[in-house]
């Protein structure tokens, strides 16, 4: 989305905020609030809201007996995104986020959602593609500091509509959206070749709600994408509709020939399916998540095609000292009290992850030399609730690898992070 249109939607709703409805305006005053939840402006009958919030993560990454690793050591501000939510008229809601982290400027939601009812909503703009379990977590809700390797094969932010809506209470919810297509692993601004992905999930918690039952924190669902995607070898520079995939640490571990390595250029050249089963646990500290991805598309170098199938898998058990788990975060029963030096919660976590590349892929399409086929990995993860907003963390990720190095297999990552999060 552009500045232009993002700048006008923030325009609209503090200019509709400051003319509220005569007879609202006439009998109670609008309310300002200051809170966790973030600075929020609305009229009496809440017909119209603005909430201004925001997130600063600042994180450090360090390698560890990596001697051949391509990656810096380094403290980095990973995400900086102040945003606006809102409301207008009772029945349209906004969000406008940018995000200043990485030195990279960026709009990451963009998007109006109208809503005359809970079950029945529709989204129009930018937004996250409604496929990958961790993905629709958001990023200061989850345990580990940066997303599984599942993440290297969904789509992550696109453009488009999404019909979605939850039913019986939350017991159900779905979403069908079309979008421009975005490759494995990566967003996307606008559709560059006519074609457009059509993703649907459905995602089930039969039991929420219900607080007798120890099943009230279980949800299973599944999600599907098929699109048709090519890139142009010929534009300058290429326009593959491939990206590369990356590590727990974020290095480049697997990547399609271009036109700067021998081979040509592979691009994505048609069917591209894409396949998720998801589910999640959550019962008092005890908390278990786990997904799987498939992505099948049809790729071309040349005149030589395949239809290339990768994998990838993760699961994670974590335990809250404290606390609840929850798919939005440990829950401390009460926020820390620095004078005491009491309350908080500590939320300990376990994850192993795997990515598998298809063989096929070698040597036409990706260099071995490069890429790797497989990887395997583990990590551990601590994160020191102070309270909702307030976070500490400190992770260790081991990644193995197959493949990948000019003599065989490229060097296992180890990697420590730690995170600082504020968000409100």
């Amino acid at each position: 989305m552009s500045d232009f249109s993002a700048a006008h939607l923030a325009t609209l709703g503090l200019l509709l905020l400051s003319t509220p409805p005569a007879r609202a305006q006439a009998t109670e005053p609008p309310s300002v609030q200051l809170s966790e939840e973030g600075y929020i402006l609305s009229t009496a009958d809440k017909a119209f809201v603005l909430k201004i919030r925001g997130q600063l993560q600042g994180d450090g990454r360090f390698y560890v007996a990596d001697s051949d690793r391509s990656g810096t050591n380094t403290f980095l501000i990973r995400r900086l995104r102040p945003f606006l939510d809102g409301t207008l008229f009772g029945f349209v809601d906004f969000r406008l986020m940018p995000d200043f982290g990485v030195g990279q400027p960026l709009i990451q939601d963009a998007y109006i959602d109208l809503r005359p009812v809970e079950w029945l909503r529709l989204r129009a703009g930018r937004f996250k593609t409604p496929f990958g379990l961790e993905l629709l977590q958001a990023n200061t809700d989850v345990p580990f500091i940066e997303r599984s390797l599942t993440f290297d094969l969904v789509p992550v932010r696109d453009e488009g509509l999404q019909l979605h809506g939850d039913i019986a209470g939350g017991r159900l919810s779905y979403a069908f959206a079309v979008v421009n297509g975005a490759p494995d692993g990566a967003s996307i601004d606008v559709n560059t070749d006519d074609s457009f992905d059509l993703v649907a999930r459905v995602f089930a918690q039969p039991f929420k709600g219900d607080a007798d039952s120890a099943l009230q924190g279980l949800g299973v669902g599944v999600a599907v994408s098929r699109g048709l995607q090519f890139g142009t070898p010929s534009t300058t520079p290429a326009n593959t509709a491939l990206v590369p995939q990356r590590s727990t640490g974020q290095e480049v571990i697997f990547s399609f020939l271009n036109n700067g390595t021998p081979g040509g250029t592979a691009v994505a050249d048609g069917e591209h399916v894409r396949l998720s089963p998801q589910g999640h646990f959550y019962w008092g500290p005890v908390g278990l998540l786990a997904e799987y991805v498939l992505s099948s598309q049809e790729v071309r170098t040349g005149d030589r095609r395949a239809r290339l199938r990768h994998h990838a898998w993760q699961a994670y058990a974590s335990y809250v000292l404290g606390g609840d788990a929850s798919f939005t975060g440990p829950k401390p029963h009460r926020p820390f009290d620095p004078k005491t030096g009491k309350g908080g919660a500590l939320e300990i976590s376990a994850r192993y992850q795997g990515l598998d590349m298809d063989d096929d892929a070698f040597p036409r399409f990706a260099d071995p030399a490069r890429s790797v086929s497989q990887a395997r990995g583990f990590g551990v993860a601590t994160v020191f609730a102070f309270n909702r907003r307030v976070r500490f963390a400190l992770n260790y990720h081991h990644t193995d690898f197959v493949g990948g190095a000019p003599e065989g297999d490229r060097e296992a990552e180890n990697v420590v992070m730690s995170r600082f999060q504020v968000a409100f």
